[in-house]
């Protein structure tokens, strides 16, 4: 991570104190960011580059509500070909940066019935069901533990300054379990059978590394979900790619006023 900080350090003039994760389909949020120093992936060495649709791939540091952000717009996956300790380079180093209020977003499968399609969803808690961890290996004693505790992976603090945001916004309230599974297929019906089961409300293929990562460095996370689509077998229609930009695109106006009323708390 050396030469990303020292790449960014030589390219920024205030820190950030906020890092913001955007998910597929909600990165006008970006667009909404004063005075920006926008800097694609591509320019900063060794950063993994964002191939999904719907992902820009740029990193834009200003200010958003008054506070000090970066923003990236785009993510890296386990689905493209990324190990994972390039899926968590860019919340690493970015909370490294100052950025160590992170709000983590994505665009979810809905498997909680109670949930529909453009709902908002603050994430309390995951599985981790990608058969992989960002901390495997020898530990780095610099960023974090060998065993980080992860009771409160995603800050209860947090949560209550989003769910009382919301409903000042008239937004309604959800919460939910966000089960990530590596992809790129979406989920068997079956396996979203399994899935409610086990205990999950909402599935996606990201998101569970990075809020891993961040609390080992004792960063705090806040997670938000976009139910973009119902999951496979809740409705007997076959799920597109375009349906989840869809989403994004029908929520986005709802989703910036959110974290923008969110952020002066944060």
């Amino acid at each position: 991570m050396k030469e990303q900080l020292a790449y960014l350090q030589s390219r920024i003039t205030t820190p950030p104190e906020i890092t913001i994760v955007l998910g597929s389909g909600l990165g006008p949020l970006a667009d909404a960011v004063e005075n920006p120093l926008v800097i694609p992936y591509e320019e900063i060495p060794g950063w993994p580059r964002s191939t999904a649709m719907g992902h820009a791939g740029k990193l834009v540091f200003g200010q958003l509500a008054g506070r000090n952000v970066a923003v990236m717009s785009g993510r890296a996956h386990l689905y493209e070909g990324h190990q994972i300790d390039q899926v968590v380079l860019g919340v690493r180093v970015l909370a490294q940066l100052g950025g160590r209020k992170v709000i983590l977003t994505n665009a979810a499968g809905g498997i909680n019935l109670t949930y529909h399609r453009g709902a908002l969803v603050l994430i309390s808690d995951h599985l981790n069901l990608q058969g992989t961890n960002p901390l495997l290996g020898p530990n780095d004693d610099s960023l974090g533990p060998r065993f980080p505790d992860m009771t409160f992976a995603y800050s209860r603090r947090l949560r209550e300054l989003a769910e009382e945001t919301l409903r000042k916004l008239g937004i309604p309230v959800h919460h939910g379990v966000y089960a990530a599974l590596s992809g790129p297929s979406y989920e068997t019906p079956a396996e979203i059978r399994y899935l409610r089961i086990i205990g999950a409300d909402l599935v996606g293929m990201s998101t569970v590394p990075e809020a891993i990562a961040l609390n080992h460095m004792g960063a705090e996370v806040l997670g938000i979900s976009c139910v973009t689509n119902m999951a496979a077998g809740v409705t007997n229609e076959k799920i597109h790619h375009n349906e989840v930009l869809e989403t994004g695109i029908q929520v986005r106006e709802q989703f910036i006023r959110l974290i923008q009323a969110i952020l002066p708390g944060v």
